[in-house]
């Protein structure tokens, strides 16, 4: 099947790289318009390096040979002003929103929860959580007035479904996702806007790709048991969870609203 968000528009936060960027490229090749935009900046507690301005205009690019139409900004989701610009922006080009993807987010290793500096557990949390609130208030009354109905998909982690160590901040983050959810599909219903949220395992981008987790992991050789999938799949690809937030958008996902919608190869099962 092909064209099944034909004629939509959607916002995907964290665009630059990584599951945004295949979200924006298998959302264009399905015939939806972007709304794109990434922080492309450090974060003083991300222990790592995040997107870069190039990064995002590598995203533009390979929507733009899809043939998809795009529209993207630099901007950080704790900046409620900087996400409504780009949304205004989108919205006045396209003249409509149909799908949102919250979908920035990082993640940080802890010695344990106690030892969470307030900086750390301050940063995290108004990145992958109060940044979701500020990305879905900034795109929700336009696509009310739109009058199309919708698809909100908001991505949490197998984090967010089970206590996980050395992850407090970001499991607590995580698990606030489906609680916002479960209260945004609800008050939405009546204009035929779907919210769930998306669970995935470990993913094959930089959140998992990078100095910090491999220290960590060589550190701490029994922390891998809590990352077993059921399947035998190390890590998920980019494009299977931009598949399931698809189908979901798409008319097979029409009635299906307020789940926590598992992409884990059976994680949660174990």
């Amino acid at each position: 099947m092909t064209g099944r968000l034909e004629g939509k528009v959607a916002l995907i936060s964290g665009a630059a790289r990584g599951q945004g960027r295949s979200h924006a490229v298998r959302f264009a090749q399905e015939g939806a318009a972007i709304i794109a935009f990434d922080i492309c900046a450090p974060i003083p507690t991300a222990p790592y390096d995040l997107a870069t301005p190039e990064d995002l205009e590598e995203t533009v690019r390979l929507v733009e040979a899809e043939g998809g139409r795009i529209i993207f900004g630099q901007a950080d989701v704790r900046d409620a002003a900087a996400v409504q610009e780009i949304v205004d922006r989108g919205v006045g080009e396209f003249g409509r929103l149909d799908i949102v993807s919250a979908n920035a987010a990082f993640t940080c290793f802890v010695e344990n929860t106690w030892s969470i500096t307030e900086d750390q557990w301050d940063e995290l949390i108004s990145v992958n959580l109060t940044g979701v609130w500020k990305t879905v208030k900034a795109a929700i009354p336009s696509m009310i007035a739109a009058g199309n109905g919708g698809s909100i998909a908001i991505t949490s982690s197998s984090a967010g479904t089970k206590g996980m160590i050395n992850l407090g901040h970001y499991s607590a983050a995580k698990h606030g996702l489906v609680g916002l959810m479960r209260t945004l599909a609800n008050e939405l219903a009546p204009h035929r806007i779907r919210v769930n949220t998306i669970h995935p395992t470990g993913v094959d981008t930089k959140l998992l790709d990078n100095d910090h987790v491999k220290s960590f992991l060589a550190e701490n050789p029994s922390w891998g048991d809590n990352m077993q999938n059921a399947l035998p799949v190390e890590v998920l690809e980019v494009v299977d969870i931009s598949n399931a937030i698809l189908f979901l958008a798409s008319e097979e996902g029409r009635y299906i609203t307020g789940v926590p919608f598992p992409v884990d190869a059976g994680f949660g099962i174990r």
